[in-house]
């Protein structure tokens, strides 16, 4: 059965096209079946968009789906890099298409799973990380993400309460010797963990 987190999914093609406000950015995303959120930009990653402050750098899309962290984040932070990544090729091909019909030319999307295909260190990573994966994979992912940071660099997820945000933040806590819930809206919590 596919996943949002299938390699390939094999799932009948259903392209449609979304609209994503945030300020005074209007985004314009191309979506399909295959894919987390394909209706609409999800309420978790809107509260996380509209939580983090502005960045610089380096910064890693982790899990970026068909693309709306890291093109938000392309945009508010015309001076910074971001590369996103996915395990889900179909995803990653309609990252690459948002990209380019947004206009945006300081991001790029790769193919990876996890963190395989990366090399580099980053000054922040974002997630929206794939939950229902199970707490196995989704916390190998946390501690991947501590040897992909700068030190100094800042890891923000949001997860919701119900779905493990408190012993997501005690891992954060045993990963970085910190964590913040920097917000919390709608069952759902920012969490925030800083390389030291």
């Amino acid at each position: 059965m596919d996943h949002y987190y299938s390699e390939n999914p094999t799932t009948e093609h259903r392209i449609s096209q979304i609209e994503y406000s945030l300020g005074d950015i209007d985004l314009r995303f191309t979506t399909d079946s295959g894919v987390f959120s394909k209706d609409k930009v999800d309420y978790g990653t809107n509260v996380l968009l509209t939580s983090l402050p502005p960045m610089g750098g380096k910064i890693l899309d982790l899990g970026c789906g068909y693309g709306p962290i890291g093109i938000t984040l392309a945009r508010l932070n015309p001076n910074s890099e971001i590369v996103m990544i996915d395990i889900n090729q179909r995803a990653v091909d309609l990252a690459k298409m948002n990209i380019e019909q947004n206009g945006i030319n300081n991001a790029w999307a790769l193919q990876s799973n996890g963190f395989e295909n990366l090399e580099e260190t980053f000054n922040a990573i974002i997630s929206n990380p794939p939950i229902r994966t199970g707490k196995k994979v989704i916390y190998s992912l946390f501690e991947e993400s501590a040897r992909h940071l700068e030190n100094g660099g800042s890891i923000y997820l949001v997860i919701q309460k119900k779905q493990g945000a408190k012993s997501a933040m005690n891992k954060l806590n045993e990963i970085y010797g910190n964590c913040q819930v920097i917000n919390k809206k709608g069952g759902y919590w920012i969490l925030h963990s800083v390389k030291v």
